[in-house]
């Protein structure tokens, strides 16, 4: 058995998979966001004092739900790509029992709006707003090129004096 051998001993042993995969296991997105409600949120962060956990319970990360040794230690997690991660997974709103069961065709299914949606809603509005010409500003306008009765564009003249009247 040469020194190849000796690496591979645990390739397909799904106990020690199991094993490894269970002690880095970490709370889900639901249970995190239950953890973010005030009440919830109030009691995880101001824990009493505990000898048992990492910094004795005082540096918690809600959104991660880790504790640490020290603030320094925290804010350098706050600017991880862990913690940042996170913090967009937890943007989305919860996948519920409920809208799995109307995916899967129980009950009426309607798709949910993306958070994104409001953001270009009001663009999309701004933008028109900004195209939107009053008849008195393109009368003003026009009136300002010369463009009045005298080029022979008489059918506009009317339109906006109806429009202004």
């Amino acid at each position: 058995m040469g020194r190849y051998r000796r690496k591979k001993m645990h390739v397909n042993d799904k106990t020690q998979k199991k094993k490894y995969r269970t002690r880095r296991r970490t709370k889900d997105l639901d249970q995190i966001q239950d953890d973010m409600l005030p009440e919830n949120a109030s009691r995880l962060t101001n824990q009493p004092v505990d000898p048992d956990l990492p910094g004795e319970g005082r540096y918690y990360c809600l959104h991660c739900s880790r504790y640490f040794i020290d603030g320094k230690t925290m804010t350098k997690h706050f600017r991880s790509k862990l913690h940042k991660r996170r913090l967009k997974a937890l943007s989305e709103p919860v996948y519920t029992q409920k809208e799995a069961e109307m995916a899967a065709g129980i009950g009426s299914y309607i798709l949910p709006p993306p958070p994104l949606e409001a953001k270009m809603k009001a663009t999309v509005e701004k933008e028109t707003m900004d195209l939107d010409i009053s008849a008195n500003e393109l009368s003003m306008r026009i009136d300002g090129l010369g463009m009045g009765t005298n080029t022979g564009i008489q059918g506009i003249d009317v339109e906006f004096k109806s429009l202004q009247m």
